[in-house]
Parts: structure tokens; C-alpha cells; sequence
């Protein structure tokens, strides 16, 4: 590359991030022209102090600001930064800019109300500038599939998300999923959700988790039990997505209790995404009837029974990672790579 590389880091200096960021400079070489803007208590090796240009910054707003200007009049038109902070650069600058991203806060709609005064502030700081400024990135980065799903709905842009999952050391790396017998298919579960249509009970999300999985070429068998003239337009609802994505959904109207007690047995496991309740009896029964259990990860859940798979039910795609754990259904690992390959990942798409 013709060009300078800037690592911007000035607020790491602890937890996950500094041990990503320590792993990250132990990886750069003297093949390119490295600038590292760091927070003055993130400790560096001697080779990279030997390699780098290092710019200390210390952790005050006034500091950080100056360096945010340092960086706006420094980078040029063939420089590469990498912002390792969360944040985009506060101005525009002249190269070509990734931001990796990997505080959840930032991103999710997650109560901050149990955090210390002064942390919920810089937080806010934090949420603001990133919704204001991702204007100024021509690419961010992040390591999980949920992480892009979250600040693709932050940020609601076109702007270019890759999932970049890396680690100090990848070896040894797996995900553990107990197969189910050889030969078996999605279509050979089936599953039963004994439950009314109040909003609750969860029927829409139930579905999006039932598209998901047709989505991925598994189809496996979902029963009900809801009142077609009292849940009518939810009924529709269900038709719907039936027809339009092949979902193999049978809705069994309202069934009487004994008609409930007498299905337990002609099917492979319970599902019970609903939110809240205040007993839960299908989870009791369930158990009486020896059936596998899929349920939130609640504590009313928690209260009766313990699941042979939980979920949480506020997401379609757990619930439906949960269903494929269930019937065997391998989950691929992330793709997950050392510092060095991270970073010759980056910079090959700016050479």
C-alpha cells in the first residue's frame, strides 16, 4: 500500500477490546506505514512500538476531541483508518475509513438505567454519535450476524456491514450440537403450540421463526390451537404466510382439553414461545405426556419445567436456532480468523 494505516483507538484499554486490539498489534509488520492514535493506559509490545508511529491520548473529552481533529487533518487521500472504538471519525476525512463495532449498547435498544449516572451519559454521547456520524465510514465491521442485524437497523443506510468474527487464537474452536439420528429430516418434527391468540402468546414472532427456517430448506410441522372466529385476522395472517413460503402449519381450531391431552402423544415436542404467563399449564402437561420441551428462557417458564431447548422470545431467529438445535440440524461456526488475517482482510479491499 502507498498509503499511511491509522489504528484510532483511543477509548480501549480494557476488557474484550483491548485483549482484540493487543492481538491486532501484534500483527503489524514493516510492509506498511502504521499510525496508532491509543489511550495513554493501553499497553503496547516493544516491536510495536518499533514498527508504529504511536500518538498517546489521554482518557478526557478534551483530549479525545483534539485527537478527533489530529486525524481530520492528517489522513489523506491514500491512507486507510481503522476506528477500533465504535465510533466513526467525528469529521470527514480524506481516506478510506472502517469502523469496528462491538458494544452492543451502541447498537440495541437496551435499557441503560442500572449503569452509574455518568456511564448512562457517556452512553447517550456515544448512541448520538454514532447515529449522527456513520456518514463519515465507508465500511463498518462487526463480528456476529446479530451485531449486523442491530446496526443495520441503527443506522438504516445502505452503508456496507462485513462480519469479521476474530480472535487472539481461532484453534480449537467449535460448535458443539448433538446430531439427531442419521437420515432424519425437518419434516419428520413435528411440534405443538397449545395456545389461544392473545398478543402474548407470541403467534406472529412464532411464524417469523417458521419463515426463517423455510427460508434455510427446513419445514418442519407446526400445529395450533387457536379459535378461528375469535382470532380471525390472526388465522389470515397464518394462511398467508402458509401459502406464500410452503410453512407446514396446521392450525386444529379449538380443540377440547381432552382432544389437547390426547395430541401430546401424536407429536415430537411442545413449543411455548408465549411471553409471560402466570402458570403455564401445556408446560405441565407436556412433561406428563414425556414430551421435549422448547420454551423462553423465563422465569415461568423456569418455575414448572426445565426446557430441552430455550429461546429468547423476543427473537425469531433464536427461536428458530432452537428448533434446528432440537431436530439435529448443524449450525455452521463463524468463520473466525486471527488478527493478521483480520487486517490483511481489511486493507485487501483498499489496495
Amino acid at each position: 500500500m502507498s498509503g499511511n494505516i491509522f489504528i484510532h483507538a483511543t477509548n480501549i484499554h480494557q476488557g474484550g477490546g483491548r485483549a482484540l486490539l493487543d492481538a491486532l498489534l501484534q500483527t503489524l509488520d514493516n510492509k506498511n506505514k502504521y499510525v496508532l492514535s491509543l489511550d495513554e493506559r493501553m499497553p503496547v509490545s516493544l516491536a510495536c512500538a518499533n514498527t508504529a508511529e504511536i500518538r498517546r491520548v489521554s482518557p478526557s473529552i478534551i483530549s479525545r476531541l483534539a485527537a478527533e481533529l489530529w486525524l481530520s487533518r492528517t489522513v489523506s487521500a491514500d491512507d486507510t483508518v481503522l476506528c477500533f472504538g465504535n465510533l466513526p471519525p467525528l469529521f470527514k476525512l480524506r481516506g478510506r475509513v472502517f469502523v469496528f463495532v462491538q458494544n452492543r449498547y451502541l447498537i440495541d435498544d437496551i435499557s441503560t438505567d442500572k449503569f452509574p449516572l455518568n456511564v448512562r451519559f457517556r452512553l447517550f454521547i456515544e448512541r448520538f454519535w454514532l447515529l449522527k456520524k456513520n456518514g463519515n465510514v465507508n465500511e463498518f465491521i462487526v463480528q456476529t450476524p446479530t451485531m449486523k442485524h442491530l446496526l443495520e437497523g441503527k443506522i438504516r443506510s445502505l452503508m456496507k456491514i462485513r462480519v469479521l468474527p476474530f480472535v487472539a487464537d481461532p484453534v480449537g474452536y467449535t460448535r458443539s450440537i448433538k446430531l439427531s439420528e442419521e437420515g432424519s429430516s425437518a419434516k419428520d418434527f413435528s411440534f405443538f403450540y397449545v395456545a389461544s391468540g392473545e398478543p402474548h402468546k407470541n403467534h406472529k414472532l412464532l411464524l417469523k421463526a417458521w419463515r426463517n427456517l423455510a427460508d434455510q430448506g427446513l419445514f418442519p410441522i407446526l400445529f395450533l390451537t387457536l379459535d378461528q372466529s375469535r382470532f380471525s385476522e390472526l388465522c389470515k395472517e397464518i394462511d398467508f404466510m402458509r401459502q406464500q413460503y410452503s410453512l407446514n402449519i396446521t392450525n386444529l381450531d379449538n380443540l377440547s382439553h381432552q382432544d389437547v391431552l390426547a395430541f401430546y402423544k401424536k407429536v415430537d415436542a411442545l413449543i411455548y414461545p408465549s411471553t409471560f404467563e402466570s402458570f403455564g399449564l401445556p408446560l405441565i402437561e407436556a412433561r406428563q405426556a414425556g414430551l421435549p420441551i422448547l420454551a423462553p428462557e423465563l422465569d415461568y417458564v423456569r418455575d414448572l419445567v426445565d426446557p430441552e431447548q430455550t429461546f429468547d422470545p423476543a427473537s425469531p431467529i433464536s427461536i428458530s436456532r432452537a428448533v434446528k438445535q432440537f431436530i439435529g440440524v448443524n449450525q455452521d461456526p463463524l468463520s473466525l480468523m486471527d488478527a493478521t488475517a483480520f487486517m490483511a482482510s481489511v486493507l485487501k479491499r483498499v489496495e
